[in-house]
């Protein structure tokens, strides 16, 4: 195992995209972060780009309780399949129209708190070895925490 592949390398990676991503919102007056902009994209506003993070995360979160428990967790969510994830993640979109900035950033703090406590809580071996868990298939923990906060922090 490299270094560049280890639980340190992905808290710290992790660590340092959330915090760049905050930096970024947090650079922008307070009372102008709610402004939407018009695009064709699904995120129009750093609120829906939030809650899409957030929701990412309850679900990796779902996933791996599921998984530990000894059960085959449904992925992406029940209902979708991988080929169906525009439709999940506008269904996410939708799902969080009401939340304000500020109850946006507070939830994904306090998820990313979370996994990073859950990745925090494994060996080495048992986040970088593929198949050390069977929920996780052919795959590693890496692949599944890397997508959901690193990866997905850029």
């Amino acid at each position: 195992m490299t270094e560049k592949n280890g639980k340190e390398f992905l808290l710290a990676e992790s660590e340092q995209k959330f915090k760049t991503l905050f930096e970024i919102i947090e650079s922008i007056p307070p009372r102008k972060r709610s402004i939407t902009v018009e695009t064709e994209e699904r995120d129009k506003n750093f609120r829906d780009i939030l809650m899409h993070l957030y929701e990412w995360h309850t679900m990796l979160e779902r996933w791996y309780r599921e998984g530990m428990d000894g059960d085959t967790p449904f992925m992406p969510a029940p209902g979708y399949m991988w080929r169906t994830i525009q439709q999940l993640n506008m269904r996410i979109w939708e799902n969080y129209q009401d939340v304000t900035i500020n109850q946006a950033m507070k939830k994904l703090k306090l998820s990313h708190e979370r996994v990073m406590k859950l990745i925090q809580s494994h060996t080495d071996e048992e986040i970088m070895t593929k198949k050390y868990y069977k929920w996780t298939k052919t795959s590693n923990l890496y692949s599944y925490f890397a997508a959901n906060t690193s990866k997905h922090y850029i």
